[in-house]
């Protein structure tokens, strides 16, 4: 189908961009890389009055240090996250979560940021930034705010952003000596989770000293594995640990039904895949 018309802009600032959000009005739209907004227009499941193109922002690309915590922009693209040294050493959930989204065409024109605005309970990175206790920092007309990925997600494709809101960037703590792992089931290469399973483990003296665990499409926002982290904390770190602590991953779940997957085939896979990503994350 072709889109219905719509004004275009482009501008080279944020400021500049959430003027034109805020001058658009709430159907505005922002083109980040443009892989989930495009099919939308194309199937008029959108049809916005202005689309904020950022592809001339600057400020918004890239990785950089920040003491303790890595600072990613919104417009990094996927690729781009792929092949960053400070990923790799400082945030690996990140590049092994990554690795698994979609196929190369998409990860070199997807966005970082634009993943985690869309908010998919099915896409990959949302999980990831819950699990790492990321921070969102977002422009708008009164200046800009930080945002706890715990109180980011709202609901099914829904985040705090207001319409003449912009993800700028995403603050990432480091985590030093962490084992991570991203555990993903679908069905078929490069498909959407059926269920997906970010672990960060801290061992010490080997016993559990931390954990940190997110589930992906166990809900209509990421789910925070609060109870398997409580059940791995202080415990030795053992293949009969980590599986008896993987029990509780749908513990406050709410999963969905639909043409892949019932709710009861995704909380089993909850089950299974936390196991092994902790196996993975834990060196069990």
């Amino acid at each position: 189908m072709i889109p219905a018309a719509f004004d275009y802009t482009r501008p080279s600032g944020v400021d500049e961009a959430v003027g034109a959000l805020r001058d658009g009005g709430e159907d505005a739209k922002v083109l980040a890389g443009g892989q989930s907004l495009i099919p939308m227009l194309r199937m008029r499941l959108a049809s916005p009055t202005t689309v904020v193109d950022l592809g001339d922002v600057t400020e918004m690309r890239g990785v950089r240090d920040d003491g303790d915590a890595l600072v990613i922009g919104a417009m990094t693209t996927h690729d781009e996250i792929l092949h960053d040294p400070l990923v790799h050493e400082h945030a690996p959930l990140i590049a092994q979560a990554t690795e698994t989204v979609a196929d190369r065409q998409v990860r070199h024109l997807g966005t970082f940021g634009g993943s985690l605005a869309h908010a998919d309970p099915a896409g990959d990175l949302p999980s990831v930034a819950s699990a790492l206790d990321a921070t969102f920092e977002v422009a708008g007309p009164s200046g800009r705010r930080s945002v706890p990925a715990s109180e980011f997600f709202v609901d099914y494709l829904t985040t705090v952003l207001e319409p003449d809101d912009l993800l700028v960037s995403v603050r990432v703590p480091k985590l030093t000596g962490w084992g991570t792992h991203y555990e993903k089931f679908n069905r078929v290469a490069q498909a959407w989770a059926l269920v997906g399973v970010a672990a960060a483990v801290r061992r010490s003296n080997g016993s559990v000293a931390e954990a940190r665990v997110a589930l992906t499409n166990m809900g209509p926002t990421p789910v925070r594995a609060y109870g398997v982290e409580d059940a791995l904390t202080g415990t030795a770190a053992t293949e009969d640990s980590l599986a008896a602590a993987a029990q509780r991953a749908a513990d406050g779940a709410e999963p969905s039904s639909d043409p892949s997957a019932s709710a009861e085939y995704r909380m089993h896979l909850a089950t299974v895949l936390t196991r092994r990503a902790l196996q993975a994350a834990g060196g069990a």
